[in-house]
Protein backbone atom coordinates (compact mmCIF):
# COMPACT_ATOMS: atom_id res chain seq x y z
CA UNK A 1 0.00 0.00 0.00
CA UNK A 2 1.20 3.08 -0.84
CA UNK A 3 2.36 5.85 2.33
CA UNK A 4 -0.05 8.02 2.14
CA UNK A 5 0.92 10.03 5.13
CA UNK A 6 3.40 11.05 2.21
CA UNK A 7 0.50 12.87 0.21
CA UNK A 8 -1.67 15.69 0.34
CA UNK A 9 -4.84 13.73 -0.13
CA UNK A 10 -7.34 13.46 3.15
CA UNK A 11 -9.95 11.02 3.12
CA UNK A 12 -13.29 12.05 4.42
CA UNK A 13 -15.08 9.44 6.41
CA UNK A 14 -18.58 10.82 7.07
CA UNK A 15 -20.46 9.31 10.14
CA UNK A 16 -23.75 11.35 10.10
CA UNK A 17 -25.46 8.31 9.87
CA UNK A 18 -23.95 6.35 12.91
CA UNK A 19 -22.30 8.80 15.23
CA UNK A 20 -24.25 11.32 14.48
CA UNK A 21 -27.81 9.59 14.83
CA UNK A 22 -26.66 8.24 18.09
CA UNK A 23 -27.27 11.79 19.44
CA UNK A 24 -30.57 11.43 21.59
CA UNK A 25 -33.47 12.47 19.38
CA UNK A 26 -31.65 12.65 16.41
CA UNK A 27 -33.77 9.46 14.73
CA UNK A 28 -33.93 9.07 11.08
CA UNK A 29 -35.96 6.88 8.84
CA UNK A 30 -34.89 4.14 6.40
CA UNK A 31 -35.90 6.49 3.11
CA UNK A 32 -34.29 9.53 5.16
CA UNK A 33 -31.06 7.86 5.53
CA UNK A 34 -30.50 6.65 2.19
CA UNK A 35 -30.78 9.74 0.92
CA UNK A 36 -28.32 11.60 2.82
CA UNK A 37 -26.19 8.58 1.89
CA UNK A 38 -26.99 9.89 -1.76
CA UNK A 39 -26.13 13.48 -1.12
CA UNK A 40 -22.73 12.42 0.79
CA UNK A 41 -21.71 10.28 -2.29
CA UNK A 42 -22.50 13.13 -4.67
CA UNK A 43 -20.97 15.62 -3.13
CA UNK A 44 -17.13 13.27 -2.79
CA UNK A 45 -17.45 11.81 0.46
CA UNK A 46 -14.97 8.96 0.54
CA UNK A 47 -16.65 6.65 3.18
CA UNK A 48 -19.96 6.55 4.11
CA UNK A 49 -20.45 5.10 8.19
CA UNK A 50 -24.11 3.55 7.40
CA UNK A 51 -24.88 2.19 10.73
CA UNK A 52 -24.45 -0.30 13.35
CA UNK A 53 -25.59 -3.40 11.41
CA UNK A 54 -25.93 -5.61 14.79
CA UNK A 55 -27.60 -3.24 16.82
CA UNK A 56 -31.10 -3.94 15.33
CA UNK A 57 -33.29 -4.91 12.01
CA UNK A 58 -33.75 -0.95 11.10
CA UNK A 59 -29.66 -0.59 11.10
CA UNK A 60 -28.83 -3.48 9.55
CA UNK A 61 -31.82 -2.79 6.74
CA UNK A 62 -30.23 1.03 6.75
CA UNK A 63 -26.85 -0.37 6.27
CA UNK A 64 -27.76 -2.64 3.23
CA UNK A 65 -29.62 -0.77 1.23
CA UNK A 66 -27.26 1.78 1.89
CA UNK A 67 -24.63 -0.33 0.57
CA UNK A 68 -26.61 -1.45 -2.67
CA UNK A 69 -27.79 2.14 -3.83
CA UNK A 70 -24.13 3.94 -3.61
CA UNK A 71 -22.19 3.93 -6.73
CA UNK A 72 -19.07 5.51 -5.70
CA UNK A 73 -18.56 5.61 -1.80
CA UNK A 74 -17.13 2.90 0.23
CA UNK A 75 -20.08 2.08 2.83
CA UNK A 76 -19.01 1.10 5.94
CA UNK A 77 -20.75 -0.62 8.86
CA UNK A 78 -19.51 -0.62 12.66
CA UNK A 79 -19.21 -3.52 14.33
CA UNK A 80 -17.65 -4.84 18.33
CA UNK A 81 -14.50 -6.96 18.42
CA UNK A 82 -17.11 -10.11 18.40
CA UNK A 83 -18.13 -12.69 15.55
CA UNK A 84 -21.43 -12.04 15.71
CA UNK A 85 -20.90 -8.37 14.94
CA UNK A 86 -18.49 -8.84 12.25
CA UNK A 87 -20.10 -11.14 10.55
CA UNK A 88 -23.76 -9.24 10.72
CA UNK A 89 -21.72 -6.15 9.42
CA UNK A 90 -20.26 -8.27 6.87
CA UNK A 91 -23.78 -9.66 5.82
CA UNK A 92 -24.76 -5.66 5.35
CA UNK A 93 -21.98 -4.38 3.38
CA UNK A 94 -20.92 -7.02 1.21
CA UNK A 95 -23.08 -6.16 -1.77
CA UNK A 96 -21.49 -2.76 -2.25
CA UNK A 97 -18.92 -2.16 -4.53
CA UNK A 98 -16.37 -1.17 -2.11
CA UNK A 99 -17.81 -2.52 1.25
CA UNK A 100 -15.65 -2.01 4.58
CA UNK A 101 -16.07 -3.42 8.41
CA UNK A 102 -14.92 -1.10 11.27
CA UNK A 103 -14.36 -3.06 14.21
CA UNK A 104 -13.14 -1.70 17.96
CA UNK A 105 -12.62 -1.74 21.23
CA UNK A 106 -11.98 0.26 24.29
CA UNK A 107 -8.83 -0.23 25.17
CA UNK A 108 -8.12 2.85 27.52
CA UNK A 109 -7.76 1.33 31.61
CA UNK A 110 -11.07 2.66 31.60
CA UNK A 111 -12.74 0.69 29.00
CA UNK A 112 -10.67 -2.35 29.99
CA UNK A 113 -12.42 -2.32 33.11
CA UNK A 114 -16.08 -2.53 31.39
CA UNK A 115 -15.26 -6.27 29.68
CA UNK A 116 -12.76 -6.76 32.80
CA UNK A 117 -10.20 -7.74 30.20
CA UNK A 118 -6.60 -7.81 31.29
CA UNK A 119 -4.13 -6.54 28.43
CA UNK A 120 -2.89 -9.86 27.06
CA UNK A 121 -6.42 -11.13 26.78
CA UNK A 122 -7.27 -7.54 25.36
CA UNK A 123 -4.54 -8.27 23.07
CA UNK A 124 -5.76 -12.01 22.13
CA UNK A 125 -9.22 -10.15 21.10
CA UNK A 126 -8.09 -7.65 18.84
CA UNK A 127 -6.30 -10.31 17.40
CA UNK A 128 -8.90 -12.06 16.46
CA UNK A 129 -11.16 -10.18 15.72
CA UNK A 130 -9.58 -8.07 13.34
CA UNK A 131 -8.79 -11.45 11.79
CA UNK A 132 -11.69 -12.67 11.23
CA UNK A 133 -12.70 -9.15 9.64
CA UNK A 134 -9.92 -9.25 7.18
CA UNK A 135 -10.91 -12.87 5.90
CA UNK A 136 -13.89 -11.35 5.18
CA UNK A 137 -13.62 -8.12 3.88
CA UNK A 138 -9.79 -6.80 2.54
CA UNK A 139 -11.05 -3.43 3.48
CA UNK A 140 -10.95 -3.56 7.21
CA UNK A 141 -10.50 -0.26 9.81
CA UNK A 142 -10.00 -1.12 13.57
CA UNK A 143 -10.27 1.46 16.42
CA UNK A 144 -9.07 1.42 19.75
CA UNK A 145 -12.10 3.70 21.33
CA UNK A 146 -10.62 6.37 23.94
CA UNK A 147 -7.37 5.85 22.12
CA UNK A 148 -6.42 9.03 23.72
CA UNK A 149 -6.38 8.03 27.45
CA UNK A 150 -4.77 4.81 26.65
CA UNK A 151 -0.94 4.16 27.77
CA UNK A 152 1.34 5.10 25.26
CA UNK A 153 3.07 1.59 25.34
CA UNK A 154 -0.31 -0.24 24.95
CA UNK A 155 -1.56 1.86 22.10
CA UNK A 156 1.46 1.16 19.91
CA UNK A 157 1.07 -2.36 21.23
CA UNK A 158 -2.79 -3.10 20.07
CA UNK A 159 -1.92 -0.69 16.96
CA UNK A 160 0.95 -3.19 15.68
CA UNK A 161 -1.23 -6.17 16.35
CA UNK A 162 -3.93 -4.56 14.43
CA UNK A 163 -2.14 -4.20 11.24
CA UNK A 164 -0.59 -7.82 11.54
CA UNK A 165 -3.90 -9.05 11.45
CA UNK A 166 -4.68 -6.88 8.49
CA UNK A 167 -6.27 -4.24 9.28
CA UNK A 168 -5.75 -1.18 6.45
CA UNK A 169 -6.95 1.39 8.04
CA UNK A 170 -6.13 2.48 11.86
CA UNK A 171 -8.16 5.18 13.84
CA UNK A 172 -7.48 7.09 16.45
CA UNK A 173 -10.96 8.12 18.15
CA UNK A 174 -10.90 10.53 21.03
CA UNK A 175 -14.13 9.12 22.34
CA UNK A 176 -14.70 11.41 25.25
CA UNK A 177 -13.34 15.18 23.50
CA UNK A 178 -10.61 15.02 26.37
CA UNK A 179 -7.56 16.20 24.13
CA UNK A 180 -6.18 19.26 22.87
CA UNK A 181 -4.20 19.97 20.03
CA UNK A 182 -0.52 19.25 20.40
CA UNK A 183 -1.29 16.13 22.06
CA UNK A 184 -3.56 14.90 19.06
CA UNK A 185 -0.59 15.67 16.98
CA UNK A 186 1.75 14.00 18.99
CA UNK A 187 -0.51 10.55 19.49
CA UNK A 188 -0.52 10.23 15.72
CA UNK A 189 3.15 11.23 15.33
CA UNK A 190 4.19 8.48 17.66
CA UNK A 191 2.02 5.61 16.38
CA UNK A 192 3.58 6.67 12.72
CA UNK A 193 7.42 6.49 13.98
CA UNK A 194 7.25 3.59 16.36
CA UNK A 195 4.69 1.03 15.19
CA UNK A 196 6.14 -1.74 12.53
CA UNK A 197 3.71 -1.40 9.60
CA UNK A 198 2.99 2.13 10.18
CA UNK A 199 3.86 3.13 7.03
CA UNK A 200 1.35 0.34 5.52
CA UNK A 201 -1.84 1.77 6.58
CA UNK A 202 -4.12 4.87 6.79
CA UNK A 203 -4.09 6.71 9.96
CA UNK A 204 -7.27 8.00 10.97
CA UNK A 205 -8.76 10.94 13.25
CA UNK A 206 -12.13 10.60 14.70
CA UNK A 207 -12.67 13.44 17.51
CA UNK A 208 -15.58 14.61 19.72
CA UNK A 209 -16.10 18.59 20.37
CA UNK A 210 -16.45 17.99 24.70
CA UNK A 211 -14.24 20.78 24.57
CA UNK A 212 -14.81 22.64 21.83
CA UNK A 213 -11.22 21.51 19.71
CA UNK A 214 -12.66 18.56 17.39
CA UNK A 215 -11.77 20.49 14.33
CA UNK A 216 -8.17 22.10 15.69
CA UNK A 217 -7.55 18.26 16.95
CA UNK A 218 -8.72 16.87 13.57
CA UNK A 219 -6.28 19.06 11.50
CA UNK A 220 -3.51 18.99 14.22
CA UNK A 221 -4.04 14.89 13.32
CA UNK A 222 -3.34 15.59 9.61
CA UNK A 223 -0.33 18.03 9.85
CA UNK A 224 1.11 14.84 11.55
CA UNK A 225 0.52 12.27 9.09
CA UNK A 226 -3.15 11.11 9.91
CA UNK A 227 -5.15 10.91 6.33
CA UNK A 228 -8.88 10.09 7.00
CA UNK A 229 -10.73 12.52 9.17
CA UNK A 230 -14.14 11.14 10.46
CA UNK A 231 -16.68 14.06 10.98
CA UNK A 232 -20.27 14.57 9.94
CA UNK A 233 -22.56 17.02 8.66
CA UNK A 234 -23.16 20.27 11.28
CA UNK A 235 -21.06 18.82 13.67
CA UNK A 236 -23.96 16.30 15.04
CA UNK A 237 -23.14 13.76 17.19
CA UNK A 238 -22.96 12.47 21.10
CA UNK A 239 -22.92 15.12 24.15
CA UNK A 240 -21.35 17.99 22.04
CA UNK A 241 -20.99 16.45 18.97
CA UNK A 242 -18.44 15.08 16.86
CA UNK A 243 -15.93 17.29 14.43
CA UNK A 244 -18.15 19.29 11.43
CA UNK A 245 -17.19 17.92 7.93
CA UNK A 246 -17.81 21.39 6.48
CA UNK A 247 -15.39 22.91 8.91
CA UNK A 248 -12.56 20.47 8.40
CA UNK A 249 -13.18 20.67 4.46
CA UNK A 250 -13.34 24.14 4.31
CA UNK A 251 -10.08 25.34 6.55
CA UNK A 252 -7.88 22.23 4.08
CA UNK A 253 -9.76 24.88 1.22
CA UNK A 254 -9.35 28.49 2.36
CA UNK A 255 -5.70 27.91 4.49
CA UNK A 256 -4.57 25.65 2.08
CA UNK A 257 -1.46 28.14 2.30
CA UNK A 258 -0.63 26.77 5.94
CA UNK A 259 -2.38 23.19 5.43
CA UNK A 260 -1.36 22.01 1.86
CA UNK A 261 -4.19 19.13 1.80
CA UNK A 262 -7.34 18.42 -0.28
CA UNK A 263 -9.97 16.63 -0.35
CA UNK A 264 -12.36 15.75 -3.10
CA UNK A 265 -15.10 17.37 -1.24
CA UNK A 266 -17.73 19.71 -3.93
CA UNK A 267 -18.12 22.53 -1.06
CA UNK A 268 -21.33 23.62 -3.36
CA UNK A 269 -23.02 21.15 -1.95
CA UNK A 270 -22.13 21.70 1.79
CA UNK A 271 -25.51 24.05 2.66
CA UNK A 272 -27.47 21.54 0.89
CA UNK A 273 -27.29 19.05 2.65
CA UNK A 274 -25.90 20.77 6.03
CA UNK A 275 -30.52 22.04 6.08
CA UNK A 276 -31.19 18.03 4.72
CA UNK A 277 -29.40 16.74 8.22
CA UNK A 278 -31.08 19.49 10.02
CA UNK A 279 -34.37 18.62 9.22
CA UNK A 280 -34.50 14.91 9.47
CA UNK A 281 -32.53 15.17 12.60
CA UNK A 282 -34.76 17.85 14.30
CA UNK A 283 -31.18 19.26 15.56
CA UNK A 284 -31.22 23.17 13.65
CA UNK A 285 -27.83 24.54 13.36
CA UNK A 286 -27.14 27.46 15.52
CA UNK A 287 -26.89 31.02 14.05
CA UNK A 288 -23.30 31.45 14.51
CA UNK A 289 -22.42 28.16 13.47
CA UNK A 290 -18.70 28.33 11.69
CA UNK A 291 -19.65 27.65 7.75
CA UNK A 292 -23.57 26.86 7.67
CA UNK A 293 -24.65 28.89 10.63
CA UNK A 294 -27.46 31.66 9.41
CA UNK A 295 -25.12 34.32 10.35
CA UNK A 296 -21.77 33.06 8.67
CA UNK A 297 -21.80 35.71 6.19
CA UNK A 298 -24.40 38.29 8.08
CA UNK A 299 -23.13 41.49 8.16
CA UNK A 300 -24.52 44.30 10.76
CA UNK A 301 -21.51 46.66 12.11
CA UNK A 302 -21.32 49.79 10.28
CA UNK A 303 -17.45 49.25 9.61
CA UNK A 304 -18.00 45.77 8.52
CA UNK A 305 -20.64 46.88 6.51
CA UNK A 306 -18.64 49.59 4.75
CA UNK A 307 -16.12 47.10 4.26
CA UNK A 308 -18.14 44.47 2.27
CA UNK A 309 -19.65 47.32 0.51
CA UNK A 310 -16.10 48.07 -1.30
CA UNK A 311 -14.50 44.84 -1.06
CA UNK A 312 -16.12 41.95 0.25
CA UNK A 313 -12.42 40.33 1.34
CA UNK A 314 -12.34 42.73 4.04
CA UNK A 315 -14.52 40.63 6.29
CA UNK A 316 -15.00 37.45 3.98
CA UNK A 317 -12.51 34.96 3.66
CA UNK A 318 -14.51 32.56 1.78
CA UNK A 319 -17.28 33.20 -1.14
CA UNK A 320 -20.74 32.31 0.19
CA UNK A 321 -20.86 30.20 -3.28
CA UNK A 322 -18.38 28.16 -2.23
CA UNK A 323 -20.82 25.99 0.34
CA UNK A 324 -23.66 26.54 -2.14
CA UNK A 325 -25.22 29.79 -1.02
CA UNK A 326 -26.22 32.24 -4.02
CA UNK A 327 -28.54 35.25 -4.35
CA UNK A 328 -30.92 35.72 -6.19
CA UNK A 329 -32.90 38.71 -7.50
CA UNK A 330 -35.87 36.39 -7.60
CA UNK A 331 -38.97 37.75 -5.35
CA UNK A 332 -41.37 35.56 -4.40
CA UNK A 333 -44.94 36.19 -3.77
CA UNK A 334 -48.31 34.55 -4.43
CA UNK A 335 -48.19 35.29 -8.04
CA UNK A 336 -44.85 33.58 -9.19
CA UNK A 337 -45.04 30.73 -10.36
CA UNK A 338 -43.44 26.83 -10.57
CA UNK A 339 -40.37 27.61 -12.52
CA UNK A 340 -39.34 30.34 -10.10
CA UNK A 341 -40.05 28.37 -7.32
CA UNK A 342 -37.77 25.60 -8.62
CA UNK A 343 -34.81 28.18 -9.66
CA UNK A 344 -34.89 29.71 -5.97
CA UNK A 345 -35.00 26.61 -4.74
CA UNK A 346 -32.54 25.32 -6.66
CA UNK A 347 -30.51 28.45 -5.69
CA UNK A 348 -31.41 27.60 -1.72
CA UNK A 349 -29.22 24.35 -2.44
CA UNK A 350 -32.53 22.11 -2.94
CA UNK A 351 -33.15 19.51 -5.93
CA UNK A 352 -36.81 18.69 -6.60
CA UNK A 353 -37.83 16.00 -8.67
CA UNK A 354 -41.55 16.69 -10.83
CA UNK A 355 -43.93 15.65 -7.74
CA UNK A 356 -42.07 16.76 -4.99
CA UNK A 357 -42.23 20.40 -6.64
CA UNK A 358 -45.65 19.72 -7.16
CA UNK A 359 -46.23 19.43 -3.28
CA UNK A 360 -44.17 21.72 -2.26
CA UNK A 361 -45.85 24.55 -5.11
CA UNK A 362 -49.29 23.90 -3.37
CA UNK A 363 -47.53 24.52 -0.10
CA UNK A 364 -45.66 27.60 -0.81
CA UNK A 365 -49.00 28.95 -2.79
CA UNK A 366 -51.06 28.87 0.46
CA UNK A 367 -48.14 30.41 2.16
CA UNK A 368 -48.23 32.87 -0.15
CA UNK A 369 -51.62 33.99 0.43
CA UNK A 370 -50.81 34.33 4.00
CA UNK A 371 -47.98 36.33 4.00
CA UNK A 372 -47.17 39.30 1.32
CA UNK A 373 -43.50 38.50 0.75
CA UNK A 374 -41.81 35.13 0.86
CA UNK A 375 -38.40 35.28 2.00
CA UNK A 376 -35.23 32.46 1.33
CA UNK A 377 -35.80 31.80 5.17
CA UNK A 378 -39.66 31.46 4.22
CA UNK A 379 -39.00 28.48 1.71
CA UNK A 380 -36.12 26.72 4.00
CA UNK A 381 -39.12 26.10 7.26
CA UNK A 382 -41.47 25.37 4.05
CA UNK A 383 -39.13 22.60 3.24
CA UNK A 384 -37.97 21.84 6.05
CA UNK A 385 -41.62 21.11 7.00
CA UNK A 386 -42.72 19.15 3.74
CA UNK A 387 -39.88 17.06 4.80
CA UNK A 388 -41.63 16.18 8.31
CA UNK A 389 -44.78 15.41 6.90
CA UNK A 390 -44.20 12.36 5.16
CA UNK A 391 -47.20 10.98 3.39
CA UNK A 392 -46.74 7.58 5.05
CA UNK A 393 -46.72 9.05 8.72
CA UNK A 394 -49.31 6.99 11.19
CA UNK A 395 -50.60 10.20 12.51
CA UNK A 396 -51.61 13.18 10.46
CA UNK A 397 -53.41 16.87 11.95
CA UNK A 398 -56.10 16.89 9.77
CA UNK A 399 -58.69 20.01 11.60
CA UNK A 400 -57.70 22.31 14.52
CA UNK A 401 -59.21 25.01 16.06
CA UNK A 402 -58.57 26.69 19.43
CA UNK A 403 -60.48 28.86 21.94
CA UNK A 404 -58.25 31.52 23.64
CA UNK A 405 -57.64 34.07 25.62
CA UNK A 406 -58.15 36.05 28.97
CA UNK A 407 -61.27 33.94 30.07
CA UNK A 408 -60.35 29.85 31.06
CA UNK A 409 -60.25 27.26 30.34
CA UNK A 410 -58.59 27.43 26.84
CA UNK A 411 -59.80 24.99 24.24
CA UNK A 412 -58.55 22.61 21.27
CA UNK A 413 -60.93 20.85 19.02
CA UNK A 414 -58.35 18.41 17.20
CA UNK A 415 -59.17 15.82 14.21
CA UNK A 416 -56.31 13.91 13.61
CA UNK A 417 -56.02 11.26 11.34
CA UNK A 418 -54.60 7.76 13.29
CA UNK A 419 -53.99 4.85 10.90
CA UNK A 420 -56.29 6.37 8.28
CA UNK A 421 -59.23 6.49 10.56
CA UNK A 422 -60.19 10.34 11.70
CA UNK A 423 -60.81 10.69 15.26
CA UNK A 424 -62.19 14.03 16.62
CA UNK A 425 -62.20 15.48 20.72
CA UNK A 426 -62.14 18.32 22.24
CA UNK A 427 -59.65 19.58 25.03
CA UNK A 428 -59.13 21.98 27.54
CA UNK A 429 -55.38 23.24 28.56
CA UNK A 430 -53.50 26.14 30.58
CA UNK A 431 -53.26 28.15 27.16
CA UNK A 432 -53.90 26.71 23.26
CA UNK A 433 -50.72 25.25 22.94
CA UNK A 434 -51.19 22.80 26.63
CA UNK A 435 -55.04 22.40 25.24
CA UNK A 436 -53.98 20.93 21.72
CA UNK A 437 -50.91 19.01 23.66
CA UNK A 438 -54.13 17.31 25.80
CA UNK A 439 -56.05 16.73 22.97
CA UNK A 440 -53.33 15.14 20.80
CA UNK A 441 -52.75 13.07 23.90
CA UNK A 442 -55.97 11.75 24.77
CA UNK A 443 -56.47 10.37 20.82
CA UNK A 444 -52.80 9.17 20.47
CA UNK A 445 -52.16 7.73 24.36
CA UNK A 446 -48.65 7.42 25.44
CA UNK A 447 -46.72 7.89 28.31
CA UNK A 448 -43.50 9.84 27.03
CA UNK A 449 -42.54 12.96 28.50
CA UNK A 450 -42.83 16.75 27.06
CA UNK A 451 -38.69 17.60 27.32
CA UNK A 452 -37.97 20.66 25.22
CA UNK A 453 -40.67 23.59 24.00
CA UNK A 454 -39.13 25.89 21.49
CA UNK A 455 -40.65 28.49 19.38
CA UNK A 456 -38.92 30.33 16.77
CA UNK A 457 -40.09 32.95 13.93
CA UNK A 458 -38.66 32.64 10.75
CA UNK A 459 -38.58 36.24 9.67
CA UNK A 460 -39.87 39.49 11.12
CA UNK A 461 -43.27 40.61 11.48
CA UNK A 462 -46.95 39.34 12.39
CA UNK A 463 -46.86 37.71 9.55
CA UNK A 464 -43.87 35.37 10.10
CA UNK A 465 -43.83 31.68 10.11
CA UNK A 466 -42.73 30.13 13.34
CA UNK A 467 -40.80 26.97 13.64
CA UNK A 468 -41.47 25.22 16.85
CA UNK A 469 -39.63 22.32 18.00
CA UNK A 470 -40.34 19.51 20.62
CA UNK A 471 -38.27 16.99 22.01
CA UNK A 472 -40.05 13.94 23.84
CA UNK A 473 -38.60 10.98 25.78
CA UNK A 474 -40.51 7.70 26.73
CA UNK A 475 -38.28 4.93 28.30
CA UNK A 476 -34.75 6.91 27.05
CA UNK A 477 -36.14 6.75 23.46
CA UNK A 478 -35.76 10.51 23.22
CA UNK A 479 -36.87 12.04 19.77
CA UNK A 480 -37.13 15.38 18.24
CA UNK A 481 -40.13 16.88 16.23
CA UNK A 482 -40.51 20.26 14.00
CA UNK A 483 -42.80 22.16 11.86
CA UNK A 484 -42.89 25.43 10.67
CA UNK A 485 -46.62 27.36 10.02
CA UNK A 486 -47.66 31.32 10.35
CA UNK A 487 -50.17 29.89 13.07
CA UNK A 488 -47.62 29.03 15.96
CA UNK A 489 -50.55 26.61 17.35
CA UNK A 490 -50.84 25.15 14.29
CA UNK A 491 -47.27 24.59 13.97
CA UNK A 492 -46.88 23.16 17.65
CA UNK A 493 -49.77 20.42 17.07
CA UNK A 494 -47.50 19.09 13.72
CA UNK A 495 -44.19 19.42 15.37
CA UNK A 496 -46.14 17.54 18.73
CA UNK A 497 -46.86 14.86 16.14
CA UNK A 498 -43.99 14.82 13.77
CA UNK A 499 -42.23 13.75 17.22
CA UNK A 500 -44.45 10.74 17.94
CA UNK A 501 -44.38 9.90 14.34
CA UNK A 502 -40.98 9.02 15.06
CA UNK A 503 -41.60 7.85 18.20
CA UNK A 504 -43.69 4.85 16.53
CA UNK A 505 -41.01 4.49 14.26
CA UNK A 506 -38.00 4.24 17.20
CA UNK A 507 -40.28 1.62 19.27
CA UNK A 508 -39.72 -0.92 16.52
CA UNK A 509 -36.36 -0.68 16.58
CA UNK A 510 -33.61 -2.82 19.26
CA UNK A 511 -31.66 0.06 21.02
CA UNK A 512 -28.51 -0.90 21.18
CA UNK A 513 -26.82 -1.77 24.87
CA UNK A 514 -24.65 0.96 26.16
CA UNK A 515 -21.39 -0.91 25.20
CA UNK A 516 -22.05 -0.79 22.07
CA UNK A 517 -22.20 2.99 21.48
CA UNK A 518 -18.01 3.55 19.72
CA UNK A 519 -15.53 5.98 19.28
Amino acid sequence: MTDISKQDRVLIFDTTLRDGEQSPGATMTLSEKIEIASMLDEMGVDIIEAGFPIASEGDFEAVTEIAKAAPNAVICGLARAKDADIDRCWEAVKNCARPRIHTFIGTSPLHRDIPGLTKDEMADVIHTSVTRARNLCDNVQWSPMDATRTEADYLCRTVEIAIKAGATTINIPDTVGYTAPRESAEIIRMLIDRVPGADEVIFATHCHNDLGMATANSLAAVEAGARQIECTINGLGERAGNTALEEVVMAMKVRNDIMPYRTDIDTTKIMAISRKVATVSGFAVQYNKAIVGKNAFAHESGIHQDGMLKNAENFEIMRPEDIGLSETNLVMGKHSGRAALRSKLENLGYDLGDNQLKDVFVRFKALADRKKEIYDEDLIALMSDSNAQAEDDHIKVKFLRVVCGTQAPQSAELTLGVGGVDQQITASGDGPVDATFNAIKELVPHTASLQLYQVHAVTEGTDAQATVSVRMEEDGKIVTGQSADTDTVVASAKAYVNALNKLMVKRLRTAPPEESKSA
